[in-house]
């Protein structure tokens, strides 16, 4: 009996890791790589492709970003609104793509201990987010989040123009002035002011679109 084709690769192990693995590849590449041309996810524009005003994250809150993901808080905090009216009655406009143009990573997550916070930006003053920083209840008796009182201390602002230069090559427009003026920046600011900056931003680029 003569033995078919796919007999033979059933039979070589060889032949169907490199088949499979050739197959993945094709795959993968065909998913993602028009995913590069699709201005939704290259550029800041919104559902119906108009553009967003959306600008780096200046030294303040770059640093208050990184302060964010130090402390763990996108382990109870998701940045990222779903298409849903239980979500959108609640946190506000659904996330779109091009809002994260300028996370690196982004702070999606998929667990809420705590509520979203991609809309929080603006819906609460800068002492309000101070006070609930140094202890949460304060303003929220039932709030199970931890204090963060040790953010009182400065920001360490030694390498904040080696992470602009950096993100500048990854293709966040940067300038020279921007960049020798950042230290300066920070100057008198403490770590609890650069997480109030950063969350002050958070879903502003939206604010208009309902």
């Amino acid at each position: 009996m003569a033995t078919s084709k796919h007999d033979v690769i059933e039979r070589s192990v060889g032949l169907m890791i490199v088949l499979t693995l050739l197959t993945v590849s094709v795959g993968g590449l065909v998913e993602i790589v028009p995913l590069f041309f699709q201005k939704s996810l290259t550029q800041p524009i919104d559902r119906e492709g108009n553009p967003l005003d959306i600008k780096p994250y200046d030294a303040l809150s770059l640093t208050g970003r990184d302060i964010y993901v130090r402390e763990g808080c996108y382990n109870c905090h998701s940045q990222m609104i779903r298409p849903f009216r239980a979500e959108t009655e609640r946190y506000g406009h659904f996330s779109v793509a091009g809002e994260f143009i300028y996370d690196r990573p982004f702070q999606w997550g998929s667990k809420r201990t705590g509520p979203d916070l991609q809309r929080v930006g603006g819906r609460y003053s800068d002492e309000w987010h101070r006070v609930h920083l140094n202890n949460p209840r304060d303003l929220v008796p039932e709030s199970n989040m931890p204090a963060f009182p040790w953010l009182n201390r400065p920001v360490d602002a030694r390498s904040i123009e080696k992470k602009l230069t950096v993100l500048r090559t990854l293709g966040h427009p940067y300038t020279d002035e921007q960049i020798a003026g950042a230290r300066a920046e920070l100057e008198g600011k403490t770590e609890m002011d650069a997480v109030v900056a950063y969350l002050q931003g958070l879903g502003t680029a939206l604010s208009n679109f309902k």
